[in-house]
């Protein structure tokens, strides 16, 4: 089974996606989590890409694609994936239609503003990737990660200038991606207002006709 998580930044992809992944034993592929992994490697490709992750630009399609097929090639993905940040563009779009066929896409819907005020308070654990919010999902221990001790951080590209470039982004290159999903016929709307455990209901039952 191969899932797509579609949405504007900060839109919850990422904590869904953790939540199904562990639900259907699908490996979570995160374009964020990749491009984040190469630049604090200082790998070539995270060298190249650091100065559009600060500046909330989307990195070129050529370098997006590579880095994808580099990670569902891996033995993990051989019986399904979670895209969760891939494709933004409509060039990843259709390199995406080469690679594979893709069973659902769940595209949550949120209001613009209310992204902004999620992604501002979004924090992230050092050691294990938790998420956490400052204001719908607080630690019990402020800054404090209730998994495993490690510090909560705010990530650069959640600081509020760069969040609201990142919806420009979105706005302009990504929503005809939605458009691209109809034609298809494998989207399918979960309403984001209705909090993390409504957004998941939403999902699931949505996957269920697959899995029969």
């Amino acid at each position: 089974m191969k899932l797509i998580i579609f949405g504007p930044p900060s839109a919850g992809k990422g904590t869904q996606a953790q939540r199904l992944s562990k639900e259907y034993g699908l490996p979570q592929v995160s374009t964020g989590d990749l491009l984040r992994e190469a630049v604090a490697k200082q790998t070539p490709l995270g060298v190249k890409i650091k100065s559009y992750l600060d500046t909330g630009k989307l990195g070129p399609d050529d370098l997006i694609v590579q880095l994808i097929k580099d990670r569902v090639s891996k033995p993990d993905c051989s019986k399904g994936y979670l895209l969760d940040g891939f494709p933004r563009t409509m060039g990843q779009a259709k390199e995406l239609d080469k690679m594979t066929d893709i069973d659902l896409v769940l595209n949550i819907v949120v209001d613009l503003e209310s992204l902004v005020e999620r992604a501002v308070g979004r924090r992230i654990c050092k050691k294990c990737n938790a998420v956490y919010n400052v204001t719908s999902n607080r630690p019990k221990k402020t800054g404090v990660c209730d998994k495993c001790g490690g510090d909560l951080i705010q990530r650069d590209d959640d600081k509020e200038a760069t969040v609201r470039n990142r919806l420009k982004v979105y706005q302009e290159q990504t929503a005809p991606l939605i458009e691209h999903f109809k034609t298809k016929g494998n989207i399918v709307d979960i309403d984001g207002s209705k909090g993390i455990e409504g957004v998941y209901s939403q999902m699931t039952a949505a996957i269920r006709p697959l899995k029969k």
